[in-house]
């Protein structure tokens, strides 16, 4: 998780090294016929000017915490929730209207905290990558994007105190950096109970905690916990002949909250984010059918430079396994092995 220096090239940068090309041969051209004086003079004029042109491609090329490498393209966001995420009508809307409601404040009163939730393959962590595409430049490859996962970076329960104190450095580090910093925390339902208690201060109403101010950074939590509770819903209204486009986020947020405040591996389990409201949005991913199952395939497809076919979408969407066993409702596991399965029947 070091931060990293990525460099690209770019025209502005690539006029600028012609301009250090030519001002070296224009030293070694000129320097037969000057006076030693105006030689020596000449040369250090020309050294310097070599040095700021130098340190101005540098800082060109260099990741920085300013707006040409953040920008949030809200119409970006919106069509990429559009044409790649399938079956998720709630998650689209409430993440617009988020972020584009966080990132349009010059001066938010605390940082976004969204929980998503939902079975597996649903599409949480693509969220998350989408909303990071389209605020950083690099994308989820950005310095200023963290992930942390409960089993790679918080294994052992014995040590939940040294995490607690080594989660609270990266970030207020972090943050110092870059304000506009995005913290995106995976398999929270696996994380041990009380360590996102620890970053509680981080995400309330200061204006700042030892001088640092955590109010435009992002903080994302992403877990399974309540989905069970989402997928009754979905059933419900499947059973009943209405359409899953009915469901709204108030027919699940109350069970939803209180699933995860109650659930003791939701990684939120009776924390205090929940109960001082600290937690912006919770977003339910709803599971997914056969026909998003297609869906994904055929985006998978065009992904991979390929047209999409309907014959192979079909084979792969049959190959997976749904519930309920009896009505074969849902995919057990969402979109989330479309890619090599596709990479089979290919």
């Amino acid at each position: 998780m070091q931060p990293h220096i990525l460099l690209k090239q770019q025209p502005a940068a690539a006029s600028l090294a012609l301009t250090l090309l030519l001002l070296a041969n224009n030293i070694n051209t000129t320097a037969a016929f000057l006076e030693p004086v105006s030689l020596s003079l000449g040369i250090a004029g020309s050294v310097a000017a070599f040095g700021y042109l130098a340190n101005h491609i540098f800082h060109l090329n260099t990741e920085g915490c300013r707006a040409d490498w953040i920008s949030f393209n809200r119409s970006g966001l919106e069509a990429d929730l559009e044409r790649k995420l399938f079956g998720q009508h709630i998650a689209t809307r409430i993440i617009v209207k988020a972020v584009s409601g966080f990132m349009n404040n010059n001066n938010p009163k605390k940082p976004l905290v969204l929980s998503l939730h939902g079975w597996t393959g649903t599409g949480k962590n693509f969220v998350s990558q989408l909303i990071a595409d389209n605020i950083y430049k690099e994308g989820m490859d950005s310095k200023f994007v963290h992930i942390f996962t409960a089993e790679l970076h918080f294994p052992h329960a014995n040590q939940i105190d040294s995490y607690k104190s080594q989660l609270q450095q990266w970030i207020r580090g972090n943050v110092t950096d870059c304000p506009k910093s995005m913290f995106i925390f995976d398999e929270m339902d696996k994380m041990h109970p009380g360590l996102i208690d620890s970053i509680k201060p981080f995400l309330d109403y200061y204006d700042k905690l030892d001088g640092v101010s955590y109010r435009k950074a992002i903080f994302i939590f992403l877990s399974n916990a309540g989905g069970e509770g989402i997928i009754q819903t979905t059933l419900d209204f499947w059973r009943s002949g209405r359409d899953r486009e009915e469901i709204e986020l108030k027919d699940l947020e109350t069970t939803l909250s209180l699933a995860v405040f109650n659930n003791k591996q939701s990684g939120l389990w009776h924390t205090n984010l929940i109960d001082k409201n600290l937690v912006d949005f919770f977003v339910p991913f709803l599971p997914l059918e056969y026909k998003h199952v297609i869906l994904c395939t055929k985006a998978e497809m065009t992904a991979k430079g390929l047209m999409p076919d309907q014959d192979v979408a079909d084979k792969v969407a049959r190959d997976l396994v749904y519930f309920p066993k009896s009505e074969r409702v849902f995919s057990v596991k969402g979109c989330k092995t479309i890619e090599s399965k596709l990479d089979y029947y290919l």
